[in-house]
């Protein structure tokens, strides 16, 4: 057995709820052949690199898998919460937490915000290219010292000029941000105002606009084929029209991403973690130790059992949270929930699965090594956990 390589399905694969309309389920089978031809026999070299090469994308946009969060009228399918779910949790499966991260901060959590609240003109500008995957988004929020505190980042626009055809000018930095070091367009979150929440504002920034820098590309503990910079502004100007959403509204329409973000956590908890059991029951079952297979083990047998019912009820939550929101049913406490309990489970899971491959799921090389390692962030991004749990106390 090679450890080391993907192992084949073994059949773990929990079923679609009943409320999975037969459109999402040929959705699902049509990612699944795209990250078994074109991710999985390419992503290991992606990881060395440090980088996805652009033409992914625009295969995933040649596809129309770019954009179910946008209209037709712009190139989109307009498919909604539960397509994105399916789409975010059959990627995980990939085992390459790097991919899917670049892949889904595009489709769902920055160009997201232009579907939301962007102008005719500046969706006609701009969402056309984004659905064919001819310009990759990010969004540019978090900062050194304003992570899960976005109202308290410091990154300020100022109008350079009387009335409001005058051009803003930006200066400040973010960090940490997916997409920033060879994406092309960057929502921008910038303090217009006063202090708090209710003085920021977004911005639509190309990456190549005079006085945007990339201060560094960072190194991570995983993720490691996506790409996460440091980001400088320096006098940076942009004209009227890039605002995004009306002055200072960017805290509303952020706290409005981050409900769908954390959803998609969720999806990634459970699709990567059924994916981790999946590798773990096939290694299990023909690893022999002692005489018999650690399979027969009744302790290895509880085990999974116990993570496979966990990452069973993360999937329920998360299917029957996005279904509220296609609904539109407010769903904030259950986003807070899905957020604050999925990267934990997953986290129990992939260290429990490794733990099971020994010292074989120690090695770089093994897709369980590398799940545990891209697994982590999730209990950071998108809002700590310890941040998500006061905010689901707020709300019970």
């Amino acid at each position: 057995m090679n450890a080391f390589a993907q192992t084949p399905e073994t059949g773990f694969r929990l079923p679609d709820p009943d409320f999975v309309p037969e459109e999402l389920q040929m959705l699902r089978a049509q990612v699944r052949r795209f990250v078994e031809t074109e991710i999985q026999p390419h992503a290991e070299a992606w990881e060395e690199a440090g980088e996805i090469p652009r033409d992914l994308f625009r295969k995933l946009g040649a596809l129309g898998l770019l954009g179910m969060q946008h209209a037709e009228d712009y190139g989109g399918t307009q498919m909604g919460a539960l397509a994105s779910v399916v789409f975010g949790e059959e990627l995980s499966r990939s085992t390459f937490g790097g991919v899917t991260a670049a892949i889904t901060v595009h489709t769902d959590m920055s160009a997201s915000h232009l579907s939301r609240v962007g102008t005719p003109e500046q969706k006609a500008e701009w969402l056309p290219r984004i659905c064919a995957g001819e310009v990759v988004c990010a969004i540019a929020v978090t900062e050194a010292g304003a992570g899960s505190d976005v109202a308290g980042l410091r990154t300020k626009a100022r109008r350079d000029g009387p009335g409001e055809d005058a051009d803003w000018i930006i200066d400040g930095s973010k960090m940490f941000i997916t997409n920033g070091v060879y994406g092309d367009l960057l929502i921008v979150g910038a303090r217009t105002g006063g202090e708090g929440a209710r003085g920021l504002s977004l911005f639509l920034v190309p990456r190549d606009t005079p006085g945007v820098s990339v201060a560094q590309k960072l190194k991570k503990h995983g993720w490691l084929s996506s790409d996460t910079a440091e980001l400088y502004f320096d006098n940076v100007r942009v004209p009227a029209s890039a605002l995004l959403g009306g002055e200072n509204r960017g805290f509303y329409a952020i706290m409005q991403g981050f409900e769908h973000e954390r959803l998609m956590i969720g999806a990634f908890s459970a699709g990567e973690g059924a994916k981790a059991i999946e590798l773990t029951l096939d290694y299990v079952r023909q690893r022999r130790a002692f005489g018999k297979t650690i399979w027969d083990q009744q302790a290895t047998r509880q085990r999974l059992a116990m993570l496979a019912s966990q990452v069973a009820m993360v999937r329920a939550m998360v299917y029957q949270t996005a279904l509220a929101l296609d609904g539109g049913r407010p769903v904030s406490l259950e986003t807070a929930m899905i957020k604050s309990t999925g990267p934990e489970v997953l986290h129990e899971v992939v260290h429990g699965c490794l733990q099971l491959h020994g010292g074989t799921g120690y090695m770089r090389g093994t897709p369980i090594e590398r799940m545990a390692r891209d697994a982590r962030i999730l209990r950071i991004g998108g809002g700590a956990t310890e941040v998500m749990l006061e905010e689901v106390a707020k709300r019970i």
